[in-house]
């Protein structure tokens, strides 16, 4: 069984390119996207169309619903499931998406947690009814850890003060005794090379279609269903069409917002891929099909 990636910059033609790769190679499709893991949420995650998804098996897509919690606990069990599937079936396995973070965990591995009870699972759950303090006591006792943790990110808090009331041990310790492992290895990863110039223009003309097909009651949708209170409501293409409804920006207003937040979305995968990534293949979009067809 064959394994490779494609990631690249938002609107750089990621999608396409998966779709036309995997058809040739016999391959299912694995998203990495943040966005498009969430039912309902279709016109600002930029989902492939249902004729798309048709003509090629898809997972990450439609997963969960929008006020559910997206972590990478559960990108790896997503992953593990499409790995027996493919396995099953005689498929190769294409990964595809823009939240390359997923990605690197997938090569640098995650460590074990340790075996939790449900009287620690209740302790804990009754402490976290005091977020602010429960922060507090990790800060206090891994301020090296908790320094990369928001303080309104109950996930990981709740994370954290599970290794700790289950091993007695700090999560940095914890961690340290605990390396990761490895879920895959040797994986071609294929990064599309994409100028600002070009980048800026795919993503002005896809704001725009964004707006087109519905973006505004899609948005006002999801208000009405879920609040603005999850996670997946503060995503770009979400927020300023918010603020739309709000009376806070006109639609040109909006539509440039979205366009100008994409963009710096974009430069920042850009470093993220060219950085966190050995041995990554980068080239055009043009070129880069035949390059992964004649590996």
């Amino acid at each position: 069984m064959k394994q490779l990636a494609i990631i690249g910059p938002t609107a750089s033609g990621k999608s396409d390119l998966a779709i036309k790769i995997a058809l040739k190679i016999n391959a299912y499709i694995l998203s990495i996207d943040s966005l498009s893991i969430y039912k309902e949420i279709d016109i600002v995650s930029a989902k492939p169309s249902k004729e798309e998804l048709s003509s090629i098996k898809h997972f990450g897509i439609d997963v969960l619903n929008p006020d559910e919690y997206f972590s990478v606990d559960i990108f790896i069990d997503l992953y593990k499931q499409v790995l027996f599937e493919c396995q099953r079936d005689k498929k190769n396995l294409v990964i595809v998406g823009g939240t390359s973070f997923y990605l690197k965990t997938l090569i640098q591995g995650l460590s074990n947690i340790p075996e939790i009870s449900q009287e620690v699972v209740e302790s804990v759950n009754k402490k976290l009814k005091n977020l602010e303090e429960c922060y507090q006591f990790l800060n206090d006792l891994d301020p090296t850890y908790m320094s990369k943790i928001d303080s309104n990110d109950s996930y990981r808090i709740e994370k954290a003060l599970l290794i700790y009331e289950a091993s007695k041990l700090s999560p940095s310790k914890w961690f340290e005794l605990n390396p990761p492992k490895p879920i895959i290895e040797n994986l071609d990863i294929y990064n599309i090379e994409v100028s600002r110039d070009v980048l800026r223009q795919r993503i002005s003309k896809r704001s725009k279609k964004m707006l087109e097909m519905g973006l505004i009651d899609e948005v006002s949708f999801l208000e009405q269903k879920y609040t603005r209170a999850p996670h997946s409501m503060k995503s770009i293409g979400v927020v300023e069409v918010l603020d739309f409804l709000d009376g806070k920006s006109d639609k040109e207003q909006m539509i440039e917002l979205i366009s100008i937040h994409t963009a710096q979305l974009a430069k920042r995968q850009q470093t993220f891929n060219k950085t966190q990534f050995d041995g990554l293949i980068s080239a055009p979009l043009e070129e880069l099909e035949e390059i992964i067809l004649s590996r």
